[in-house]
């Protein structure tokens, strides 16, 4: 028998569910100083890099701190050194999703790092006393909470499903399971 759209039941269900997405990708450029005139700049790398993530209001906050270490020649290209900088700054993530059922308390931040920073330039200054240092990067962060998400409920229920026995059981781990099955029962019964 047919079922009428007024047959159909909804429930409401609590689970944790992805409830905000953002995306950063991220230029910053960096003044480092160093003890020496640069001649040239030999190599630039960006290494231990950390970072943290709390919501903040509508948004992401991300504390990030990395190291910039500078191979430069000095002294006329006649000498080398390397000059290390640790940089930490704040930047904030908008979430460009956010599910406003949310449970407030029950969030949490899961961030990773889709492409780690790095150096991508570096050219001493114009008065020659320091290292500009581009660095770019990106995050991606989830805010997973608790939230109630509205499921349809099939009336008539499962049939027969308290009747399963031990002998159903064995059937079921035979070699021909579901050979018997008729695949399109489900689509009959919503007719």
């Amino acid at each position: 028998m047919p079922l009428a759209e007024r047959d159909y039941q909804y429930r409401e269900i609590f689970t944790k569910a992805v409830c905000g997405k953002g995306r950063l990708y991220f230029q910053a450029t960096h003044t480092v100083r160093l003890p020496e005139t640069p001649s040239s700049i030999l190599g630039c790398w960006v290494i231990n890099h950390t970072y943290t993530a709390d919501k903040a209001g509508d948004a992401v906050e991300l504390v990030v701190s990395y190291d910039i270490n500078i191979w430069y020649s000095f002294d006329n290209n006649t000498k080398t050194a390397v000059a290390k900088e640790t940089v930490s700054y704040v930047e904030k993530v908008t979430l460009n999703y956010f599910d406003t059922n949310a449970i407030p308390g029950s969030m949490q931040i899961h961030c990773r790092v889709t492409q780690a920073p790095s150096a991508v330039e570096a050219t001493v200054t114009k008065n020659r006393d320091g290292v500009l240092v581009k660095v770019e990067g990106e995050f991606y962060v989830e805010a997973v909470a608790e939230t109630k998400i509205c499921v349809l409920v099939y009336p008539p229920g499962c049939h027969d499903d308290d009747k399963f026995d031990e002998a159903d059981a064995a059937s079921a781990d035979s070699p021909n399971e579901g050979e018997e099955l008729d695949p399109d029962i489900l689509l009959d019964d919503l007719d």
